[in-house]
């Protein structure tokens, strides 16, 4: 059985198919159809409805997808949609806002418009156009424009008053205590299939010793897509995000730990405090709803040659803490990836955490993402540099990149074409013919063969001018 807040009253779900995502839930057994479905995988965001979750203490609301959240993953939560905003006879300010400016008019998208903006609401002090442009990035709509739905988000701070919400939150956080409280484990189980959430790592390895053909699911943001594109029906799910070992995100002096079912939500803050160059990439790493829920983790298990995160990884050395029953190993991110979608993973064997050293004095990061669309769109070409210039030379190169090969892998020819020579441009483009003979890359809908290659040396070329020159130069170079 899984309990969760449904608005302000407590719901229980026990006998129900494991397979069953929210959305599904909301508007088949509740009869919630306010909440719509556009894409079927996290696309469009009309589907969007909010989750408020306990969180050191306090109350956190964010924005999700409900068309790939599995039901049993909001356990312990409280679950908003849109037909709880209304405050008795009158609407909320979100709503009354989108009225006032106009922001709707074939009506489909916004109720995810509205719970986006309620999100951004109870989470930002004052309305700020480029903060309420990455709160709505993953909603999509097809007449307003968007124009007048920025309005509403601007002017629902006026005249700022409570709602129900912050009027009972001392009783909301007491309901989800209680929950959080309860040791027994949770499960669905309906015609023979499975969902198991376990709560302590010693379950999760036993769980998935005795269970070793079981999918592990965090965010699903990518597993779902199996269940409402491909129909399939899985028949044992096991949830990682109620471990408390895969939840850590810790700065430990010289390297920081990301357990593997944290959010990219979660980690951004730690990772850019280290690589403030990672901002623009983890803001890339689809909507604010799917980072809200993707992870770390399932980034590099997905095992995806075009995930964001490997390259970015591989280029910074990092290495996976693997737990398999009682026992763990470390291996370093580059000896995970085998072949395509086959990673060094054992039977019953899992990630725990990601450990990343932190730069040392001199060392100098670059990422870059390349993608059909800027924003919400999987990568074509992803390459990582990590560099070290001591006295005009190359000390070291570690050069990772996605999308030109099977397996996310590091560029070893481009590499040493690098190591030792001087900071100049003909060593670059002696390290871009180098780099020509580490890949072949394939055609496929996102790139072609050769596109693939000159855009990887490309984005070598930028990194040595992000280096090299000041940034009011480099902002004429990369845009003219």
């Amino acid at each position: 059985m899984i309990r969760f807040l449904l608005n302000a009253v407590e719901h229980q779900v026990e006998n129900t198919d494991p397979s069953t995502l929210l959305l599904a839930y909301l508007r088949d057994h509740l009869g919630k159809t306010g909440t719509k479905e556009g894409c079927a995988s996290g696309d469009c965001g009309a589907c969007t409805v909010v989750l408020g979750e306990l969180f050191a203490g306090e109350l956190r609301y964010r924005a999700i997808n409900a068309c790939i959240t599995p039901l049993g993953s909001i356990h312990g939560r409280q679950l908003i949609t849109v037909e709880d905003l209304k405050q008795g006879p009158v609407l909320h300010a979100v709503q009354q806002a989108m009225v006032d400016h106009h922001g709707s008019q074939c009506g489909f998208c916004t109720p995810g418009f509205v719970m986006s903006m309620f999100a951004h609401l109870k989470t930002h002090d004052s309305p700020d156009r480029e903060e309420i442009l990455e709160s709505l990035g993953g909603n999509l709509c097809r007449c307003t424009g968007y124009r007048p739905i920025v309005d509403a988000a601007v002017h629902m701070y006026d005249p700022a008053t409570a709602d129900t919400f912050s009027e009972q939150q001392v009783e909301t956080i007491a309901a989800l205590e209680d929950i959080a409280a309860d040791e027994t484990e949770i499960e669905l189980s309906h015609s023979g299939r499975r969902y198991i959430a376990p709560r302590t790592i010693a379950s999760l390895a036993k769980t998935l010793q005795d269970n070793p053909d079981a999918r592990l699911v965090a965010g699903a943001t990518d597993l779902a897509l199996e269940i409402t594109q491909g129909l399939k029906e899985i028949e044992t799910l096991v949830f990682t995000g109620r471990v408390p070992e895969l939840l850590c995100c810790d700065d430990q002096g010289d390297k920081l730990l990301i357990g593997a079912a944290v959010s990219f939500s979660d980690c951004k803050d730690l990772l850019c405090s280290s690589w403030p160059q990672l901002k623009e990439l983890i803001e890339r790493l689809g909507s604010l709803q799917i980072r809200n829920q993707g992870t770390l983790g399932g980034n590099v298990g997905n095992a995806s040659p075009i995930g964001d995160m490997p390259p970015v990884l591989l280029a910074l050395q990092a290495s996976l803490v693997l737990r398999r029953g009682e026992a763990s190993r470390v291996i370093p991110v580059e000896d995970f990836y085998l072949s395509y979608k086959v990673t060094a993973l054992q039977p019953g064997e899992f990630i725990e955490r990601i450990e990343i050293p932190k730069p040392t004095q001199g060392d100098w990061l670059q990422a870059y993402k390349v993608s059909k669309r800027l924003e919400d769109d999987i990568s074509a070409v992803c390459g990582a540099f990590n560099l070290r210039i001591v006295d005009g030379k190359v000390a070291a190169a570690v050069i990772a990149f996605g999308g030109m090969a099977e397996i996310p892998k590091r560029a070893g020819q481009c590499e040493q074409a690098l190591l030792g020579q001087p900071w100049l441009q003909s060593t670059i483009d002696a390290a871009m013919a180098a780099l020509q003979q580490d890949f072949t890359p394939i055609d496929d809908f996102r790139a072609s063969a050769d596109y693939r290659m000159q855009i990887a040396c490309n984005l070598l070329q930028r990194a040595f001018l992000a280096h090299t020159l000041p940034p009011s130069q480099l902002q004429v170079t990369e845009y003219a």
